[in-house]
Formats: structure tokens, sequence, C-alpha cells
């Protein structure tokens, strides 16, 4: 048990250094090469924090534990909207910006919305019990994800962030810094490992955990393996939210969600269809509702106050002991 413990530990260690390492090197190659920040920031490193989570879910639908993949991004999702958005208000509230609300947000309701639909392939069925994840719902997942990748451009060209014609001409020109490029391939190349050694570690520590104490895999999936891989986005929002930057950490947590689901759902899927065996109406219902309050909080004030961001976290402590009820 002390070795499942420790390979656990190991594994979750490894998967956040790994992805702390790739995202460095692939931010520092990228700003070597003259690629502007905001492209950076919109690309490296959102696909970065959620590094995590889509390791973990690739190598457990790989395994066959398809609950443990599922589960891992709903309850990350869960996580990222009532515990960090709930702790970073408690810690400074934050200020939501009009465009967040009326388009931002509502992209992260209507993914939540589409994978629930997704999710009952039999829609004369009131359970999830052996329904399935395609690879057809993983394409349509994938379509989502490219739609929202280029509405995110299209945003930042309207906001004047990407840089224009001219600018573009004057960045090509410049002589490229090739001085750190294989101190920042060698990092890229480290992180990748890490990630790969720590998911597998991660997830066969998570698996026999499950296994010893019959406990089911997508409640392993929605506590401990979604807790772990959270953790970069905990740490960045809620130091966000200290710092007066609550649009950093607002944007984080609905970045990280819409990626999880439609980036890291539809890839797995794509590779290897998910059936859901353990995952229920309430998990579902969970992700929805949590994601639909925030927008709520959000709407009336352009803000998430301290006493909001107490209720979050209040209504992801009920869910955690739900949870553990079930048990």
């Amino acid at each position: 048990m002390w070795i499942t413990v420790v390979y656990v530990i190991v594994g979750v260690a490894l998967v956040l250094w790994g992805a702390d390492r790739l995202t460095e090197g692939a931010a520092s190659l990228a700003r070597g090469m003259r690629v502007p920040e905001i492209v950076i920031g919109l690309t490296i490193v959102a696909a970065g924090t959620s590094a995590p989570e889509m390791f973990v879910s690739l190598v457990s639908a790989l395994k066959g534990t398809s609950d443990l993949a599922v589960g891992n991004v709903l309850g990350s999702n869960i996580f990222n909207t009532m515990l960090i958005v709930g702790c970073s208000a408690v810690v400074a509230p934050m200020a939501v910006a009009p465009s967040t609300v009326k388009k931002d947000i509502p992209f992260a309701v209507a993914a939540s919305f589409l994978l629930f639909m997704l999710c009952f392939d039999d829609m004369d069925s009131t359970h999830l019990w052996g329904n399935e994840i395609s690879r057809s719902d993983g394409l349509i997942l994938l379509v989502g994800f490219i739609i929202f990748m280029f509405y995110t451009f299209k945003s930042a060209k309207q906001q004047g962030l990407l840089p224009t014609e001219e600018e573009r001409e004057d960045l090509k020109e410049m002589p490229k810094d090739y001085t750190h490029l294989w101190r920042n391939i060698a990092f890229i190349v480290l992180g990748l490992v890490c990630l790969i050694v720590g998911s597998d570690l991660f997830v066969g520590g998570a698996t026999d955990i499950a296994y010893r104490y019959e406990v089911r895999q997508s409640v392993v999936g929605l506590t401990i393996v979604a807790g772990g891989t959270s953790l970069p986005e905990l740490a960045t929002s809620v130091v966000a939210a200290y710092k007066g930057r609550s649009a950093l950490a607002i944007g984080n947590v609905l970045g990280s969600n819409v990626f999880n689901i439609l980036l890291i759902l539809g890839m797995t899927a794509v590779i290897n269809p998910l059936r859901i065996m353990g995952i229920t109406i309430i998990d579902l219902m969970m992700m929805l509702v949590s994601i639909g309050i925030v927008w709520l909080f959000a709407f009336t004030k352009y803000s998430v106050s301290r006493k909001e961001g107490a209720l979050l976290v209040l209504g992801f402590i009920a869910y955690m002991g739900w949870l553990l009820y079930l048990l």
C-alpha cells in the first residue's frame, strides 16, 4: 500500500514539474524566435496548464480505465469553477470584464452542455451506465475546440492584441536569439518525458487504490486525480487574484475548462472511445451547475465577491462529502 501511495505522490510531482518545464521551455523558445507574447499566452501557456489533465486522461484511456479519464476532466472542471474561483474570490474579490461575462463564460457553458449531451447516446435512458463518448463524439469536441481557438484569436485581433502586418515584418527582420535554443529544447523533451512517466505512475497508483479499497474509478478520478492535475490552475489563479490580476485568474479557469472538455476529451475519445461506467448524471449536472453559478455571480455586478467565493467553496465541500458518502 505504501508503495502505491509513493507512486501516486511521485507521479503527480513528475506531472506538475514536467508541465512547468514544458511550458517554460516552449515559451522561452517562442520568445527567442520573436513570437508575440499574446500568441504564447493563448497557445503554449494555456495548453501547458492543461497538460497534466491531458496526459493523465490519455494514459487512463489507453489503460482501459475510461472512468478515470472522464472523471478527471469532470472533476477538474468542478474543481476549477468552485474551489479555484471560490478560493481566489475569498483571497480578493474578483472583477469580471463585461466581455468575459457576455462571451467567454457562455462559451465555457456551451462546451459543458455539449459534453452533457454527448454523454447521452440513448436519450431514453436516465442513467449513463454503458454509454460511450465515441470517436465521432470526439471529433465533434475537436471541431468545437477549433472554433474556440478561431474565436479567441479573432477577439484578440479585434482588441488590437495581435501584431499588425508591419509589426510582423519588423519581427521577421530582427535577429533571432538562438543562444538558449538547445536548453529550451531540452526543457521541452524533459517535460514531455516527466509528463508521460508521471502520468503512468499516477494513473497506475490511483487505479490500484480503487481496486484495493473497492472504490469506483469514477470517484477516484473526480477526487484524487482531478485535484492533483488541477494544482497548476489553483496556484496560478490564487496568486493572480492576490496580486489584483483577477482577469488572469478567471481567464485561466475558463480557458482550462474549455481545453479540458473540447481538446482533452475530444483527443482522448478519438484515440480510444470512452465507455462510461461509474460517472452519474449528478456529476454531469454538478459540472453544468458550477459554471452556471459562476456565470450568475459574475453577471450580477461583474464581480465575484468574498461571500460568493465562500459559497462556491462550501458547495465544493458538500459535493466532495456526497462522493465520500457514496463510498
